[in-house]
């Protein structure tokens, strides 16, 4: 298939089309693709990118075996551990981000899912940020429950967050205690209740380039609203300490990927981004992004938010202020 013919059938992008895309990139043609991601994100996407933020409400502890997360169960990673946090501790770190340009704001716990108890302080936080913020309330708890997605959407949460993190194929290779059909579950659960949905992956975990783009039509059958793109930061104490970063020009080729294969869908660049991409995160913006999470991560530090607000000065785009979701699928 042709690029022209491409752009025009995006909505019918296929595995089969995935491959060719992936031949175009073996085939020494990353040019053509660069530029064919570009022309999407011009024509579906104007001159606006969403900041997100987010904050760890909860750290360590969690008895899954991710092999790439530093709060794993198998994890020697020497990171805080600390339960739930206190509503109003919560609210601070939203107001900061909101200070710092966050247009959304997250709150992310470690472990399976949350007791009770703990889902009603998610609830009063949640509550707090929409109340006293003009933020959007967005949260990632791990497995859900219709009853908890209920709840969730009562106090105001706006979007879901619950990564595939690799494809169906692959997955098993980095974690073995949560089924990918458990992961499936848990989004279609937050999106039966009326949730947008954010729904992505890990990068550089050992996968293949062909491995992305499984993944990439994987998430794209989700129909989700939003899609964080994370790069592995190895973290000393974990499996994966020893693997090496995703170089900056894979990186840059499955962004353009991504956007190929999900034209529509706001598109983010998440943790890793600064490790991996480094002076490139201009290239890698306007290859195909429309979302960029700001500040720190689960466990990492993040950029500095003026030096983000530089780096999309620098491109001539505006950071979104209002507006509900970009997704077509809304």
């Amino acid at each position: 298939m042709e690029a022209k013919d491409l752009l025009q059938n995006l909505d019918a992008l296929t595995a089969d089309d995935g491959s060719q895309l992936l031949e175009s990139v073996t085939g020494n043609r990353e040019a053509a693709l660069l530029a064919l991601a570009g022309e999407v994100q011009k024509q579906f996407h104007g001159p606006v990118i969403e900041f997100c933020a987010i904050v760890n409400a909860k750290s360590g502890n969690c008895p899954h075996n991710c092999s790439f997360c530093a709060q794993s169960s198998i994890s020697k990673s020497p990171i805080a551990v600390y339960p739930f946090c206190r509503p109003e501790d919560l609210l601070a770190a939203a107001r900061a981000a909101e200070a710092g340009g966050a247009h959304r704001f997250s709150i992310v716990t470690s472990g399976a899912r949350l007791t009770k108890k703990e889902l009603l302080m998610a609830c009063e936080t949640i509550r707090l940020i929409k109340d006293e913020t003009s933020l959007l309330p967005c949260a990632s708890l791990g497995k859900i429950t219709i009853d908890d997605a209920h709840l969730l959407k009562e106090a105001g949460l706006i979007r879901y967050h619950h990564n595939l993190e690799a494809n169906r194929d692959f997955y098993p290779r980095i974690c073995t205690t949560q089924t990918y059909n458990k992961r499936l579950t848990t989004i279609m659960t937050a999106k039966e209740e009326g949730l947008e949905i954010c729904v992505g992956g890990i990068l550089g975990v050992g996968e293949s380039i062909h491995d992305r783009i499984k993944l990439a039509l994987e998430i794209k059958n989700l129909r989700p609203d939003s899609v964080p793109i994370n790069f592995l930061d190895p973290r000393p104490g974990t499996p994966l300490a020893a693997q090496s970063l995703l170089t900056p020009n894979e990186a840059v080729l499955t962004i353009a990927l991504f956007r190929i294969i999900m034209p529509y869908t706001n598109l983010r660049m998440a943790g890793g981004r600064v490790k991996v991409l480094g002076e490139r995160q201009a290239e890698a913006i306007k290859t195909g992004l429309n979302g960029l999470m700001i500040g720190d991560y689960l466990v990492t530090k993040g950029a500095a938010v003026d030096a983000d607000r530089e780096l999309i000065a620098s491109l001539n785009l505006t950071p979104s202020v209002a507006g509900k979701g970009a997704s077509v699928y809304n």
